[in-house]
């Protein structure tokens, strides 16, 4: 029985409405009638429903395709004009009790080195991000009761966020561990993280128990409730995922936007990110095992359909992906990705390099430096952000859907993506990025339609320039 104000997993994700959605898309596939009014609304930013987005997936018509990229590259550039996000994982203990098939952590792998970071190990991680130029990360752990307990990870948090380096701090912390209690997600919100994100890897309940047979992880229903915990427990502001590959892709397609229909009935506010991996290699684990790999055009019509469905919502792409596959992703409707990242425990300070591989959970793309992706992007004509504003000043869950969905969260995120990226310029920048970025700067600066935040961001521009930081709007 689907119902999304359930809070029953197998009725907001039902599977007969899933496979019932798949196949009116696959009939109605061609449909001129149905598909181009939904291409009118997809360009009004007003979003598209499960059943809708599915039709367009589906959908085969060479000149449709065409018109979709063309769309979700308008909607990006509306809503989130040339600003994209940077951050970067934090890997805290590869230590894990769960047997997923995809993920070298699983229990029975023996050949990875297990490793769990000290609060000293945390401290000198850290200040190696902070003198990177990094403000954002996100805490990454495997699911180990003994060595991973709520209590560990709270001490964690505490610890990154007390740590002041030079003029670098860490201003928001997102949190990726496995599901858990109430109570539990009460505490990390009273540690004040940010964005708790859990991906569900698969909606497919058949698939999802073959891929997580022992291990808390795979209980179906209590994963695929846990946003609604973490809600219930106060964080407002939750990130939604599937690991593209491991199933049919339409099928988790069509799952990850029900889930955010979902959240959006049951709590009046929808995911604030939506993150896009596709399986990749890792240690002991070799993607052509899955039989479902997503070529790259599928995989970007999937980017541009999910932009288009949740216009507002923060889309996230790690260092998974290559550096052409991101450049291509960013136009279609990517806002945050990840810069110089490790996916290894200890990453960021160990020098040798197969003790890094040894402890990884999977290998990156991407591996180019902080500074390189920053600098690719200012010539990429995008203005990269280091902000944290709308979570330090209280604009979170509805409330920042409510400046969202009106525009005037343009203002706040353009005129503070500006003085964070003139604190990197001027802190951590090579001096070629550091031209690079100041061009750049003045070709952002009158995007900034608010006269007073535009007069009031020049004037802080000028006292960063002289040594004072961490101004927001």
């Amino acid at each position: 029985m689907y119902d999304p104000k359930s809070r029953r997993a197998e009725e907001f994700i039902c599977h007969e409405e899933i496979e019932s959605t798949l196949a009116w898309a696959e009939v109605h596939k061609r449909d001129r009638a149905l598909i181009d009014p939904l291409l009118e609304k997809a360009a009004a930013a007003k979003g598209l429903t499960h059943r809708e987005a599915a039709l367009l997936l589906a959908c085969d018509l060479p000149d449709v395709n065409e018109k979709i990229f063309e769309i979700a590259k308008q909607v990006k550039e509306h809503i989130y004009g040339s600003r994209i996000v940077l951050f970067a994982p934090l890997y805290l203990s590869n230590h894990c009790v769960n047997t997923c098939t995809y993920c070298p952590y699983h229990a029975k792998n023996k050949e990875i080195v297990r490793k769990k970071l000290t609060q000293e190990e945390i401290r000198r991680e850290v200040i190696a991000l902070q003198d990177l130029g990094h403000k954002r990360l996100l805490l990454e752990a495997g699911e180990h009761p003994k060595h991973n307990p709520i209590e560990y990870i709270l001490e964690s948090i505490k610890t990154i966020y007390s740590i002041k380096h030079k003029n670098g701090e860490i201003r928001r912390l997102n949190v990726n561990i496995a599901a858990t209690t109430v109570e539990n997600y009460r505490k990390l919100h009273e540690a004040q993280i940010g964005t708790y994100q859990l991906f569900q890897e698969t909606y497919n309940k058949a698939a999802y128990t073959e891929l997580h047979p022992k291990g808390p992880k795979a209980d179906y229903a209590y994963h695929t409730e846990a946003h609604d915990r973490a809600m219930e427990g106060g964080i407002d502001d939750v990130g939604l995922g599937v690991l593209f590959g491991l199933n049919l892709y339409r099928y988790d397609f069509v799952g990850l936007l029900m889930h955010a229909e979902h959240l959006e009935a049951v709590w009046g506010v929808g995911p604030h990110t939506i993150s896009v991996p596709r399986i990749c290699p890792a240690d002991d684990i070799d993607p052509a095992t899955f039989s479902n790999a997503v070529p790259d055009d599928v995989f970007l019509k999937v980017v541009a359909l999910i932009r288009l469905a949740v216009p507002y919502t923060g889309m996230i792409m790690s260092t998974r992906e290559s550096a052409r596959i991101r450049t291509e992703a960013l136009k279609l409707g990517i806002s945050q990705i990840s810069g110089g990242s490790r996916t290894s425990v200890g990453g960021y300070t160990i020098k040798d390099v197969n003790e890094i591989e040894n402890t990884a959970q999977f290998e990156t793309s991407d591996r180019r430096s902080l500074d390189e992706v920053v600098r690719w992007l200012l010539e990429n004509h995008y203005l990269p952000s280091f902000c944290t504003a709308c979570y330090r000043a209280g604009r979170t869950g509805d409330r920042f859907m409510e400046f969202a969905k009106n525009g005037a969260i343009a203002d706040y995120c353009q005129a503070n993506a500006l003085l964070t990226m003139k604190e990197y310029l001027c802190d951590y920048a090579s001096a070629q990025t550091r031209e690079t970025g100041e061009k750049v700067i003045k070709l952002e600066i009158p995007k900034v339609k608010n006269e007073k935040f535009r007069a009031a961001s020049e004037k802080r521009l000028e006292r960063i320039a002289e040594g004072e930081r961490d101004f927001r709007f």
